[in-house]
């Protein structure tokens, strides 16, 4: 039976979709946007919203009960490849421990005028 996960610390869906869906052990986390959710804003650099959408996906996984550390596998998107190393020191502070698989891309566009969006999946 999925479980519909939804921190209130993190922002709400922008659209017809869950937070999160936890499943026979696993936890899909969908894409999660720079947005304060306190606030409603976006930061503006790609450190300050790489940051803010990895806060938002640790607030969803301790709500489910989980931890970064139990993340298997990511994807991040930029709207710039030029990107990558900036995004990367702060994705890399998150995930100290084994780092998950992980793949990311350069997209046209991201909703709301985001640098970056970031998505995953845990297993407990």
């Amino acid at each position: 039976m999925n479980k519909i996960i939804a921190s209130p610390m993190a922002p709400a869906a922008v659209g017809p979709y869950s937070q999160a869906v936890e499943c026979s052990g696993t936890l899909y986390i969908s894409g999660q946007l720079p947005i304060d959710g306190a606030k409603g804003v976006m930061a503006e650099t790609i450190e300050e919203q790489t940051r803010q959408s990895l806060t938002n996906m640790g607030y969803i996984l301790s709500e489910a009960g989980y931890t970064f550390n139990d993340v298997v596998k990511v994807t991040v998107l930029l709207d710039s490849i030029a990107d990558f190393a900036a995004m990367n020191g702060i994705y890399a502070s998150f995930f100290e421990g084994q780092k998950p698989a992980r793949i990311c891309y350069e997209v046209a566009k991201l909703p709301m005028g985001a640098k970056v969006e970031i998505d995953a999946i845990a297993v407990k």
